[in-house]
């Protein structure tokens, strides 16, 4: 299997034309980019949230583009130390124009499987896949592109039940 890294997967951010969707289904991820940061927060240690500069920057301009980047995070309940940190970040990407909307694990519908093998992914226009891979500490090991229909269009269900149901950040009190 062919991996993309995570700078080549957010170059996809400057193709697509409308929708850009990301599931996330796990309660801790490690990224180089996050380790000094979650560390500090950790140590309840200001943070002057440089390290989102960039992301921040391609939010802003493809929301100006009149696309949309949704997100919908499916969580365990209590939160890991990972996920709190985590909500208490998701003010910064919204002001950048993302929607980002939860689930608590424990309400997702009995019939829901997740496409995959139960990994993370991007969903690009409703036809592009990047499927995350990671290691066994949650280290993102690169992103694998899809783009066979009944994959896609298994992922396209999933995204419209999980949207259908998960609460809003600005509603959600964990």
């Amino acid at each position: 299997m062919d991996l993309i890294t995570s700078a080549e997967r957010d170059e996809l951010f400057n193709s697509f034309e409308r929708d850009a969707f990301h599931l996330e289904l796990r309660d801790d991820y490690g990224s180089p980019v996050e380790d000094t940061p979650y560390v500090r927060w950790q140590r309840g240690e200001a943070d002057d949230y440089a390290w989102l500069d960039a992301w921040k920057t391609l939010m802003r301009r493809v929301a100006g583009e009149g696309k949309t980047v949704r997100r919908v995070r499916v969580v365990t309940e209590p939160h890991s130390q990972y996920v709190t940190w985590e909500h208490s970040l998701a003010a910064q990407n919204i002001e950048v124009g993302e929607d980002i909307r939860w689930v608590p694990r424990h309400q997702l519908p009995a019939d829901v499987t997740f496409p995959v093998h139960g990994n993370d992914w991007w969903l690009y226009d409703d036809r592009l896949l990047a499927v995350g891979h990671f290691d066994a500490e949650g280290r993102v090991l690169g992103s694998e592109l899809i783009t066979d229909p009944e994959t896609v269009a298994e992922c396209v269900r999933v995204r419209d039940v999980l949207w259908g149901i998960s609460v809003p950040h600005g509603e959600y009190k964990p």
